[in-house]
């Protein structure tokens, strides 16, 4: 059996070769254009809740516990005052008053009244946070180009997507992130993604929702409403394909693990 030193040198060895091979075939935006796709705008950071480059690193391993999605969703919520009940709902208070001492610690929330507030304000909800944060999975966990926050102009599907990404040399991975509970999620938003896929055609599309909730319950129907006679099957726990090249996806065990799954079975497939 090999050493855990060997494993983590050849795990190295393996994000080098990919990096390389990134590096060796054409960029993002220039594989867009081949589809006649040019980026107009991407990344917009009025709507980012992210700490100073010196925290960034830690933030982004917080950023992997569900538990602390769900507290910043509530400060955010709550962003004009607040005080620690009002930002409990999901974990105890121990750990919500530890995740509070780390945003004051990284500047993001200040003392108020006699509460707190967000020291960056308005932020009109969590979701641009998010898709920079699975943004940074793909490019941290797999070597992957990837940008987020896309606008297109001259599509009649809508030119904005969440996320696109360069996977495996030159494929590209489009990723709907949505921050909304299932109940929130409405058939046309199911109907405006399939749409957004069959225009842009990408190697393999992803609607990923930040939810521990059962996808099977509302959102997996929803996507046989819209596709009938094409089966939605169970890949893995809370992820299911779609003929192989649609995948739907939640928050449950974790993100970068759910999406390793996705890119392992395409590939797999692929090969």
């Amino acid at each position: 059996m090999p050493c855990e030193k060997e494993l983590e040198l050849a795990k190295a060895e393996v994000k080098r070769l990919k990096k390389l091979l990134n590096e060796l075939t054409p960029p993002l935006e220039t594989l867009l254009r081949h589809r006649g796709f040019r980026v107009f705008r991407k990344e917009p950071p009025d709507d980012l809740l992210l700490p100073a480059p010196p925290f960034i690193d830690d933030y982004y391993e917080k950023m992997k516990k569900y538990s602390f999605r769900l507290f910043l969703r509530d400060v955010i919520k709550h962003q004009e005052f607040f005080r620690e009940k009002d930002v409990t709902r999901y974990a105890t208070a121990g750990v919500t008053r530890e995740y509070m001492d780390y945003l004051a610690c990284c500047g993001l929330m200040e003392n108020f009244g006699n509460g707190h507030r967000l020291v960056k304000r308005p932020v009109k909800s969590f979701g641009a946070t998010l898709e920079w944060f699975t943004a940074e999975v793909l490019k941290r966990e797999f070597s992957s180009e990837a940008i987020w926050g896309i606008k297109f102009k001259g599509h009649k599907e809508g030119g904005d997507y969440d996320l696109i990404a360069k996977v495996d040399g030159a494929r590209i991975l489009y990723m709907e992130v949505k921050s909304s509970p299932p109940k929130q999620i409405y058939q046309n938003e199911i109907k405006a993604f399939l749409g957004r896929t069959g225009e842009l055609a990408p190697d393999l599309a992803v609607f990923f929702m930040d939810t521990e909730l059962r996808m099977k319950d509302k959102i997996v129907p929803m996507f046989e409403l819209e596709l009938p006679g094409r089966p939605v099957e169970r890949l893995y726990k809370e992820i299911f394909r779609i003929e192989g090249k649609v995948f739907i996806i939640n928050a449950k065990d974790s993100v970068p693990g759910n999406l390793e799954r996705v890119l392992s079975f395409y590939l797999r497939r692929k090969s």
